[in-house]
């Protein structure tokens, strides 16, 4: 790529997108173009076929994808396996179409499977089930990974696929349905904190930028109350207590989305597909990329680094009646390393970043 490439970056408004969108534009490229949903439907293949032969982007970063957490995984499952297929076939065969010079897809490790051996390199990839909670997402993404390899080896594009660990950055979902567990958690107890300090102002202007339902910032104090109750920030007796789903036990890893981003440039600058796999090789496959630190830490001692980054000062729950997912999942990021690349935000500053900005956003 060169400061003046077309850049089509589908998705550059959400957490992944907006941070390669920033990474991008930190470096100098001047020609990065994106689209809304309201000005392009990713799951309308005549308008991505129209967008791409009018546009004609010289490289493309697909970002683009129905994501979400454990409650949301479970619930909307033909949702996530048809929007993700559906948006992806249509990015990546009008990319092959168009003659996308690169291509860059970002997938998730939870295309891994349940039992996978620990840390998760890529050739475990389809060796047993999937976590079932998100098997319809993970299967999805598997179909891109699959669908970047049979193009490149059929009609010799070089689309390269990346698989990002657990991300959390700026532009994140703090939705409490929807949103993954570290932002999920910064804002139960930020609400928590709020509570405990009677600071009404924070919580509503928190509900006003982020509704629960069909309570916002002008819903009473006893309705405000009652449904936080619902969602896991409990107060009784003055006495606060955040619910958390699970036993704590599972460990996760998580990775800073600016870094999640500047691994994906570096690799788009710097590394083709035929570098993703051993020379010669016979069968080529698990061309893919993890993208992570490495490092994990438990659910339980996340929710206590966020409880004391924040200042709350009640007790954390954990509801074992409620599903943990899988125990571990950490991936190997050798493959990575070696290609020239290590993460440089650990996970307690990123943390503290996140807050800070949620925070700032909020007020």
């Amino acid at each position: 790529m060169n400061l003046n490439s077309k850049i089509y970056v589908a998705g550059h408004n959400g957490l992944v997108g907006s941070a390669i969108v920033a990474n991008l534009k930190s470096k100098g490229y001047n020609n990065i173009i994106g689209r809304t949903h309201k000005e392009l439907d990713l799951l309308d293949s005549y308008a991505v076929s129209k967008f791409f032969k009018e546009e004609k982007p010289e490289f493309v970063i697909l970002a683009a994808a129905k994501v979400g957490g454990i409650i949301a995984n479970n619930i909307y499952r033909a949702e996530f396996i048809y929007e993700n297929i559906q948006v992806q076939n249509n990015i990546i065969h009008q990319s092959y179409l168009n003659g996308v010079e690169k291509l860059l897809y970002l997938g998730s490790t939870c295309i891994y499977p349940k039992e996978a051996p620990q840390p998760m390199n890529e050739n475990v990839l389809l060796t047993s089930p999937l976590e079932y909670t998100n098997e319809p997402y993970a299967v999805a993404k598997i179909a891109g990974i699959k669908m970047c390899e049979s193009y490149n080896l059929q009609y010799g594009t070089n689309f390269i696929s990346v698989m990002p660990t657990n991300l959390y950055g700026p532009n994140d979902n703090f939705d409490l349905v929807k949103s993954h567990v570290l932002p999920a958690l910064i804002r139960k107890i930020h609400l928590g904190k709020a509570l405990e300090d009677d600071n009404w102002v924070d919580i509503r202007a928190d509900l006003n930028s982020l509704p629960i339902e069909d309570i916002d910032g002008n819903s009473s104090k006893e309705d405000i109350i009652a449904k936080l109750d619902s969602y896991g920030v409990h107060c009784s007796n003055n006495k606060l207590q955040i619910e958390i789903w699970g036993s704590g036990l599972p460990r996760r890893e998580f990775l800073w989305s600016l870094d999640m981003a500047d691994a994906c440039v570096f690799l788009m600058e710097n590394r083709d597909f035929k570098d993703t796999y051993p020379e010669n090789e016979k069968e080529v496959r698990n061309t893919h990329i993890n993208i992570g630190t490495g490092i994990d830490i438990s659910i339980k001692e996340l929710a206590y680094t966020i409880k004391d980054t924040i200042g709350f000062n009640g007790k954390l729950y954990f509801n074992t009646d409620k599903p943990d997912g899988t125990m571990k999942k950490l991936t190997d990021v050798t493959k990575l390393n070696n290609l020239g690349w290590k993460h440089t935000v650990e996970l307690s500053d990123g943390i503290e970043k996140l807050y800070n900005w949620y925070i700032k956003k909020n007020n």
